[in-house]
């Protein structure tokens, strides 16, 4: 049997599953395992620093000047960075951007704007731990709040038809520029680049419509896919309205840490970087009855809202009818009052009907995910590992609650039988799986 995994080809018997800020065990017969699937760039040894690499994607840019020429003369400058739920190393690469701009333009006022989407509120301790004491305490820091219309520019309508209307901070600067990673991402084909503006920091009704129940259910709005895909399409178009001037975004392993960055021109720069990404994040869509995955752990496993991400690429590696395993510690319960209140309204048919016939203008925030999950458990269970969320309303969402791996596994094998093919991808998020 063949295993894939970093160190080669052998059998595994216990297999580490991110969860949270560490791990759980996942023990399973040898004989059951058909594949332990790992994205190259687990294993991706970068041969310079972290800060290395950062500084050297800014002293070549690409597709633009430099970020240090661009800022001169410029006097108010908003950069845009990502919220709690995003593993952006800005620890590394804020000071960094700080110091590039500061040397074009000493005097700069510069904003850190957070680029929540839809989402909470970063909490001050969530950005020292992000952002580190010395910024926190001396930079100018703004929270994005999509729900404050006074807040808010309206600028045009969108190839979708969407009206885009984005944070007033970004159209009244000189100088926008954004920081992220990438990765693959379940409906914008990626994460990165354009994304720090569309959702990051639109009001409601933007980010709603480009998240409508048509532009998710298009056959492009698919993880690794841009090209023809709406979503994407709408994004680029936004970033480009507001003059997005230069952008940083950055690679990481599974350990979080910078393996390479792609730093300049809003959309070269971001091609390069999913090019790098898809080619280190490609594993075979090997075919299971039993597939077990996880977010990655902490920020992305924090709340389940987040967690289609992976079961979209566990969906891609489940035979018919196959069982499907998410691991998430979902610390921050569901992550949405309106998903939440969608994934507690009714069975996965009655769900998805109600979604079905909402019209793009009309999109109720944070359906997608409900739509996502609804149509993957019209064809699959999905059993839930947590030891946060409540496992009663983990029932009353549609799924089977479990606190370990191994509690799932042995729920699977009596729905699957004891002989059932197991295929497990401890990070979900990460991988692109591929039909071979």
């Amino acid at each position: 049997m063949t295993i894939q995994t970093p160190k080669g080809a052998f059998a595994v018997e216990t297999i580490k599953i991110p969860y949270y800020t560490s791990s759980v065990d996942l023990h399973i017969d040898k004989k059951n395992l058909e594949a332990v699937l790992y994205p190259r760039m687990h294993r991706y040894k970068a041969d310079k620093s972290e800060e290395e690499i950062v500084r050297d994607a800014l002293a070549n840019p690409i597709g633009s000047d430099t970020l240090v020429n661009i800022s001169r003369g410029k006097r108010r400058v908003v950069l845009v960075t990502s919220d709690h739920t995003r593993a952006v190393p800005s620890r590394i690469t804020l000071p960094i951007l700080l110091g590039e701009i500061r040397k074009g333009s000493p005097d700069a006022d510069i904003t850190i704007l957070i680029a929540t989407g839809l989402h909470r509120a970063t909490t001050e301790a969530e950005q020292r731990r992000m952002f580190g004491d010395a910024i926190v305490d001396n930079e100018k820091i703004v929270v994005h709040d999509a729900f404050r219309s006074e807040d808010m520019r309206r600028i045009c309508v969108l190839p979708s038809g969407a009206e885009f209307v984005v944070n007033r901070l970004a159209v009244d600067c000189d100088l926008l520029v954004t920081e992220g990673f990438i990765e693959p991402h379940f409906f914008a084909g990626f994460s990165g680049g354009r994304k720090s503006i569309l959702p990051g920091i639109c009001s409601q009704e933007t980010v709603n419509e480009n998240h409508s129940y048509r532009a998710i259910a298009h056959v492009n709005a698919a993880p690794g896919v841009t090209a023809g895909n709406p979503i994407h399409e709408d994004m680029v178009y936004a970033a480009r309205k507001v003059n997005v001037r230069f952008i940083l975004n950055v690679a990481l392993d599974g350990e979080k840490r910078i393996i390479a960055a792609f730093a300049g021109d809003l959309v070269e720069a971001h091609e390069k970087g999913c090019e790098f990404i898809k080619g280190l994040s490609r594993v075979p869509a090997v075919t299971g009855d039993i597939v077990i995955t996880s977010n990655g752990g902490y920020p992305l496993d924090q709340n389940l809202y987040q967690s289609p991400k992976a079961v979209t690429t566990a969906e891609a590696c489940a035979g018919e009818d196959g069982v499907i395993i998410m691991c998430a510690s979902c610390i921050d319960g569901f992550g949405g009052t309106h998903f939440e209140k969608l994934m507690l309204s009714g069975t996965i048919h009655e769900i998805s009907e109600k979604l079905s016939r909402i019209p793009p203008k009309e999109t109720i925030p944070e359906m997608w995910c409900a739509q996502i999950f609804t149509r993957i458990m019209k064809k699959h269970k999905i059993i839930l590992v947590t030891t946060y969320l409540d496992h009663e309303l983990v029932r009353k969402a549609n799924m089977i609650p479990a606190s370990t791996p191994d509690e799932a596994l042995a729920m699977a094998y009596e729905m699957k039988g004891k002989d059932a093919r197991v295929v497990v991808i401890p990070d979900g998020v990460a991988a692109l799986a591929v039909k071979q």
